[in-house]
Order: structure tokens, then C-alpha cells, then sequence
């Protein structure tokens, strides 16, 4: 694609606004801002689109908005009068242009012959997925770019299970928007119009309703609660996004009488101004938060990032210093809760399961084999641990009791299809209830898990590579790792090689190659000696190449040593 003509078919499309051709004129002759903008589309597949705000091809704007729509409904119409009467749910988070876009895409919906159900305002990612099911829909739509920074957007589909777009649908809905001229092949009409008609149906009040009766469901031992909440006080942060309602609601109907919100970052804001990025894994979200926990004394923070799917905590450790855990160790702390209040309480399942992606810790399956609970890794992502859930509904094999991936995103339940971050606030808040009635803090039930469990370590290492260039040299590297093997990642010898593209698995000792299950994703597994895993993986939504290293010693400065010797290793392959 020549990216020169295309910015100039862009400044000259008489669709645009004055405000909008401005932007394109203020960035003429600055040939690569124009390179970055038009080189190529915005890429379409089973996490949707996303990407920086702005006019251009490579931007998140109405125009690629509308074209993503189209296509969806072109999918939808395909699949015949029944899927258009069924509908398309619509939510969207706090991020710039969200609700624009929300409502952009139920009119082009509407003009397709296609029903939408609009939410009114802002709302969690797992409610739309909950909503999709609840109602019947054939899809739904997520305008929101999850934790990423203030300059992107997203645009998620989902199918009528609730979980995010199969690959087979992703494809066709690609195809339809490559055939559709963005500014004159999309329908739309009047919002007014079509809900005054009935082709979109505006969600509020009574979803909310029905989605927090069933999260309230999975509560596993709330009466643990109710011996503590007197006195037990927590606080709570949204980072200026879509858990600011329903979070400290569903706290109150667990039992929590003493919810203390963080005032400046409960204000709805796509600027997110208290943070730098919003984002629950980083401490430096939750300055204010830790501020507010000080004053009333309190030992456990929890936020949400900006569409409410991921949950971050910030616990007191033994010194008074407030300190956050890993999403792999709160994963690892509700692993290990879920299963014993299970079996206190006589709910264990007679076959159940405990889902984690292949990047997440190997705790979790020592949690869970450990007591007795079959673990079973997927891809990075959870439409794929969805997809497992759906496996073991059709055959019966299993029942899944937690899922969760090292990201910060967590699921119990069979209400919704995508990581939740309403649930997992309410069954920490109800595990922290727990180890309050036995005199322990959340600190002191991740020290003795290691004692129990074993001394696991992990790091997630982003090495950003952006523009153009970055995404060549994000395929260059994985060329390179295949076809010149690793032998070594720093000091430590490497087992066995795993590429899961491929689907293979070669000892590097004799070359022997045997098939695995997982396969057909851009993911390298090096085992390396003594049970410690190094993976590198392109991240599907970001331009980051990310690496995974996960480690096991016999205590916890080793296992810390072997991360860290590792990390090193990493920034000399990636690069």
C-alpha cells in the first residue's frame, strides 16, 4: 500500500470534518508520522482492533470504527433473520470517543436490519460478555482499549457465547471490511429514529440487576465476611474507569459495611489524570489509594483498570510498607482459597478444574494437584480459556472452578466468557475475609503458600517496538529463533524447545520432535534445566514482544536469583 496516496485520498474525502482534515494538514511533509498512519489497516482478528486515537488507516477514528461495524453486520446478516433479530450488545468504558463509537456502531447496526442493545453508560467488560449471554444476543461490541494508555482505543467483539470472536468469524469479518469502502460503503441512520423504532434497545438499570445476582452467586463462604465486617475496613479504586458503580455494590451486597473509595480516581476520566498509566499491576496507580489506606489503617487495596476485566491488589506486609502482588500470586491466593472453601463448604464439583494460560505460573498447578483439582494451560488470552470452558460444557469431562492469567484477569462462574474484574473484587475481599477470621493477612497467606507450596518466582519482561519498524523487527526475531535454535538462555541449558506454532516439541539433547496439543499461535517455549520455563511471545494487541520467565528454587532468594540472571539473558535475544 503506498501510504502517500492514501493520506492524500484521506485529506481530500469530503466525510471529513474541518476539525479532522486540520489534523492531516498539520502533519504534512513529516513523511514518517504519515508512514506510521497509513502504511497499512488497522489488523482485524479475534481481540478486535486497537490502537492509538487519530485520523488515519492505522488510527482508531469513526471511520475504521465504521468499517469494523459494517463488516460485523455483513457477518451478522450472512448468518440469516434469526441472527439480526437476536441482536448485537454494546457497551463501552471511560476512554475518549467510547461512547461515540458505542453509538455509532448501533446505528450502523440498525441500518443493517441488525437489533442493538445499548448500554446507557460506561460498563464493565464482563457485563457485556454477561449481557451477550443473558439476552439471547448473537454478538457483542466493547468499545475500550483495557489498561493501555490514554492515546488508544479499542473496538472487541464478541459471539454469542459471550466469549471473544472465533478465529473463523474474525476472518470474515476482516474480508467484509477490506471490501468496504470506509467512507462511502457504511449504513447508518438517525439514533433517535432507530430507538424510537425498536432496532435499538437502550440497557441500563435492570441488567445491572441481573448481572450482579449472578456474580453475587459465586460467592464461595460470605458468612466469613459477615464475622469481620464490623470493623474490617478496604479500599477501592476504579483508576477513573467502568468498576466505579458496580465494584463497591457488589462489596456491600457481600457484607462490607466499611468500603473506602478513592475520591479523585472515582471520577469517570479518559484522561485518567491521577495515574500515568492505568493500569492495577503497576504501584504507582494506586498512589492515592495507598495515601487514603494509611489514614483509616487499612491492609488491602483493590483497583480495576479501565473497562473493569483486570483486578490489581496492594497489600501491608509485615514491615507496615505497602506492597503489591504479582497477578500470578493473587491467581495462585484464589486458587488455593477457592478450592478450600469449596471443600468447607461441600460445593466441590465431583470432576473439577482449575484453568490457567501457558505464560502463568506452574504454582497454580501445584495448588491444584496438590488438593486433588486437575490444571490444564491454554494460549495467552481468554478467549481460549472460554473456549475450554465450552469444551469441558460439551463433554462433561471436567468442571472448571477458577480461571485465571498472569495479567491480572480472573473468572468463576458460567455467567460470562471474559476475565472479571466485579467477581474476582468480591472473592478477594470475601478470601481476605477468610484469613482475617483466622487472625492472618492476605501477606501471610502468600508466605505460608510458598512454604507449602514451593518458592516460585516470575517476570514478565516488554521490550517495545514500535512504528513500522518495530512490527518488521517483531517478525524478523521470531524468523530467527526458529531458524537458529537457542541452546542457551544465559548460563542455563535448554531441555526441550516447544514451538507452538508449529505444534511441536524437540529435545535438544538427541533433535527427537514429538506433536503437542497447543498449536497455531507465534509462541517459543524453552524448558530449561532444573524445571524453569523462558518464553518470548509478540503481543497480539500492543507492539511489544513480551517475555515470561518463571522460575522454581528451593527458596526464595534462588528462585529470585534464577529470574533475574534470566532477565539479563532476555534483553540480549530480544532486541
Amino acid at each position: 500500500m503506498d501510504h502517500m496516496s492514501e493520506y492524500k485520498r484521506w485529506s481530500q474525502a469530503p466525510a471529513l470534518t474541518d476539525e479532522e482534515r486540520a489534523e492531516l494538514r498539520a502533519i504534512e511533509g513529516d513523511n514518517e508520522e504519515i508512514e506510521s498512519r497509513f502504511f497499512a489497516p488497522l489488523s482485524f482478528g479475534t481481540a478486535g482492533l486497537r490502537g492509538v486515537l487519530g485520523m488515519g488507516l492505522y488510527r482508531m477514528n469513526r471511520f475504521t470504527v465504521g468499517q469494523a461495524a459494517q463488516g460485523l453486520a455483513n457477518l451478522i446478516v450472512s448468518n440469516g433473520k434469526e441472527a439480526m433479530e437476536r441482536g448485537v450488545a454494546i457497551a463501552y468504558d471511560s476512554r475518549h470517543f467510547s461512547a461515540e463509537f458505542a453509538a455509532q456502531s448501533a446505528c450502523i447496526l440498525a441500518a443493517n436490519g441488525i437489533k442493538a442493545l445499548l448500554f446507557d453508560e460506561l460498563r464493565p467488560t464482563p457485563e457485556l460478555s454477561f449481557a451477550i449471554r443473558h439476552y439471547g444476543c448473537i454478538a457483542g461490541i466493547n468499545i475500550t482499549a483495557s489498561h493501555n494508555p490514554k492515546e488508544y482505543n479499542g473496538y472487541k467483539v464478541y459471539w454469542e457465547d459471550g466469549a471473544q470472536l472465533p478465529p473463523a468469524e474474525a476472518d470474515v469479518v476482516a474480508k467484509e471490511m477490506a471490501a468496504t469502502d470506509l467512507f462511502t460503503g457504511v449504513r447508518t441512520g438517525d439514533m433517535d429514529g432507530f430507538v424510537q423504532s425498536g432496532m435499538i434497545r437502550i440497557l441500563g438499570a435492570e441488567t445491572d440487576e441481573a448481572y450482579l445476582t449472578e456474580v453475587l452467586k459465586v460467592a464461595v463462604d460470605p458468612d466469613r465476611v459477615k464475622q469481620v465486617a464490623d470493623d474490617f475496613k478496604l479500599v477501592y479504586t476504579p483508576f477513573h474507569g467502568a468498576g466505579y458503580r458496580l465494584v463497591p455494590e457488589i462489596l456491600r451486597r457481600l457484607g462490607y459495611k466499611h468500603i473506602l473509595c478513592e475520591p479523585e480516581q472515582m471520577k469517570v476520566d479518559g484522561d485518567f489524570p491521577t495515574v500515568v498509566n492505568p493500569n492495577p499491576e503497576y504501584k504507582e496507580g494506586f498512589a492515592l489509594a495507598i495515601e487514603l489506606a494509611k489514614q483509616n489503617d487499612v491492609d488491602l487495596i483493590i483497583g480495576t483498570d479501565p473497562d473493569a476485566d483486570r483486578t490489581g491488589i496492594v497489600l501491608k506486609d509485615k514491615t507496615g510498607e505497602y506492597v503489591t502482588l504479582s497477578g500470578n500470586q493473587v491467581g495462585v491466593l484464589l486458587t488455593d482459597y477457592i478450592i478450600t472453601a469449596k471443600k468447607q463448604t461441600g460445593t466441590m464439583p465431583p470432576h473439577p478444574a482449575v484453568l490457567k494460560s501457558l505464560v502463568t505460573t506452574e504454582m497454580a498447578r501445584a495448588v491444584a494437584e496438590q488438593n486433588g483439582v486437575d490444571c490444564f494451560d491454554t494460549f495467552t488470552g481468554f478467549k481460549f480459556l472460554a473456549e475450554k470452558i465450552k469444551q469441558f460444557e460439551a463433554t462433561g469431562s471436567h468442571q472448571y472452578i477458577f480461571a485465571f492469567e498472569e495479567s491480572y484477569g480472573y473468572l468463576c462462574g458460567d455467567y460470562a466468557r471474559d476475565k472479571d474484574a466485579v467477581t474476582a473484587s468480591m472473592l478477594i475481599a470475601e478470601m481476605a475475609a477468610y484469613y482475617r477470621t483466622q487472625g492472618k493477612t492476605l501477606y501471610d497467606a502468600m508466605e505460608e503458600m510458598y512454604d507449602k507450596y514451593g518458592y516460585y518466582c516470575e517476570q514478565t519482561i516488554s521490550i517495545t517496538m514500535p512504528g513500522v519498524s518495530g512490527l518488521t523487527r517483531m517478525k524478523e526475531l521470531m524468523a530467527e529463533l526458529r531458524e537458529k535454535p537457542l541452546t542457551m538462555v544465559g548460563d542455563y541449558k535448554i531441555d526441550y524447545t516447544r514451538d507452538h506454532q508449529s505444534g511441536t516439541r524437540t529435545c535438544m539433547a538427541d533433535g527427537t520432535v514429538e506433536q503437542i496439543e497447543l498449536k497455531g499461535q507465534n509462541v517459543m517455549y524453552y524448558e530449561l534445566e532444573g524445571g524453569t520455563t523462558f518464553i518470548i511471545r509478540p503481543s497480539g494487541t500492543e507492539p511489544k514482544v513480551k517475555v515470561y520467565i518463571m522460575a522454581k528454587g528451593s527458596d526464595k532468594a534462588e528462585a529470585a536469583a534464577k529470574v533475574e540472571a534470566l532477565a539479563a539473558a532476555a534483553k540480549q535475544i530480544v532486541q
